[in-house]
Order: structure tokens, then C-alpha cells, then sequence
């Protein structure tokens, strides 16, 4: 269809729908066109009052097309390389363990993992194993308790859910779990160990709001949970 034979269509049939399916099934109307694109010309996506020629809005669409990509593109890159991060923690945090042969020893390494490999500077290990009490007192890291303990029972819908948690806590909880130190406590990561939270929960404390919230991803906490509870068990 030509120009001329387009302007044979009864006005009242031509849309914007009509006149873009048009194209989509004519797609080489422009180039049996040509001087047409010459003089079509569009407003400036910027400059109020500006006109540019179809070629160039075009080319500045895919322009601006090609920038969100990239954008994109960065921010994949961004949580590919804060995966890979973690992973490698998540590795040391295994040698630790693999290399730790008594309770205490198991302990210890968990506590100088989340130190020094994940940079977790208030961290907490509550645990329900009889065997730990008499190491309570000796590890600042290392909180023995009771499941039917007041204080745990706040942590009730938790241990029952066995997921990790992350965002804020009530104020009782964040003064169970970290004592003096709660006034510093922005946000918490909770990994219940065990089915259900059956040996224990670990604590991640940290003075930012949003460095735990709960929109974040838990996989890597469930990993970091399993890998606790199995070393504990054994």
C-alpha cells in the first residue's frame, strides 16, 4: 500500500491501534517510503517545544533502552559477585567446623567465622543442649537456655516456623539476646537451629536498620544454620 492509496481510508476507521498494527504487518513501509521520515517529526522527549526527526527519536529510544540494560546487566553483576562473596564465608566457615572435634571447639569456630569472615560484630549462640551448660560462662558468644524458658518462648512462632527471620525484634527479645549491647542492635538475622529450632537459635546483630530486612533473600542463613546444626550433632 502506497501513501496515496493509505489516504483512501475512510478517516474513521484510522486509529492509533489501526495505524500501528499497519506498520507492525508493513514493516518495510518507511523504506518504500523513504522521504517520509524526512519530514515526520516528533517531540523532543526533553526539550519542551524541540522536534526531532523519527530517526533520531528512534535511535535515542534504543539508546535509553540500551542504558536500563546495562543498568540491569550492573546490578546482576552486583548480587552475582555478593554471592559468590558469601559462598566463599560460607566455605571457611565449613573448614572451621570440619577442623573443630569437641562442643567448644565447635563453638569457637562459629564465633570466629561470623568475626572475622562475615564481619558480624554482635553475634549469638543460645543453645538447649545439656552438654553446653557447663561451658556456659566461658564463651561470651554462648547462651544456654531452656525451651521453656520465659525469654525463649518469645521466639516461639520462630523455633515452630524452623525458618530464618530477618528485620527487627521486639524489645524484649533484642534485650534477651544481646543484653547490653541491645541499645546497638539496628536489625536481626535468626537462624533457628535444628527442626524447629530444637537446638538452639543463632543471632546476628547489627547496628544498621536495613542491613538485615525482611525482604532479603535467607537461603544463605539456612545454609549457615544447617552447617551449625550438623557440626553440633556430631
Amino acid at each position: 500500500m502506497t501513501i496515496s492509496q493509505a489516504r483512501g481510508i475512510k478517516q474513521e476507521g484510522i486509529n492509533d491501534a489501526s495505524v500501528a498494527e499497519y506498520l507492525l504487518n508493513f514493516p518495510d513501509f518507511f523504506e518504500r517510503n523513504s522521504p517520509l521520515l524526512a519530514k515526520l517529526r516528533l517531540p523532543h522527549l526533553r526539550d519542551v517545544g524541540a522536534t526531532v526527526s523519527l530517526v533520531e527519536r528512534q535511535v535515542e529510544v534504543l539508546r535509553e533502552r540500551n542504558q536500563s540494560l546495562e543498568r540491569k546487566l550492573k546490578e546482576l553483576v552486583d548480587v552475582a559477585r555478593a554471592n559468590d562473596a558469601l559462598a566463599d564465608r560460607i566455605h571457611r566457615l565449613s573448614q572451621r567446623l570440619i577442623r573443630s572435634h569437641t562442643l567448644l571447639d565447635t563453638i569457637n569456630a562459629v564465633e570466629a567465622s561470623l568475626r572475622e569472615d562475615f564481619d558480624a560484630k554482635h553475634s549469638v549462640l543460645v543453645l538447649f543442649l545439656e552438654q553446653a551448660k557447663v561451658l556456659d560462662g566461658t564463651v561470651r558468644f554462648l547462651r544456654t537456655a531452656n525451651a521453656a524458658d520465659p525469654g525463649i518462648k518469645t521466639f516461639e512462632s520462630l523455633l515452630h516456623s524452623g525458618k530464618p527471620r530477618c528485620g527487627q525484634v521486639r524489645d524484649a527479645q533484642r534485650d534477651y539476646l544481646f543484653g547490653k549491647d541491645a541499645v546497638e542492635i539496628g536489625s536481626v538475622a535468626l537462624t533457628p537451629l535444628g527442626p524447629k529450632g530444637e537446638l538452639g537459635i543463632l543471632a546476628i546483630g547489627a547496628s544498621d536498620s536495613e542491613r538485615f530486612h525482611p525482604a532479603m533473600s535467607t537461603e544463605f542463613l539456612s545454609r549457615i544454620g544447617e552447617l551449625v546444626t550438623y557440626a553440633l550433632l556430631r
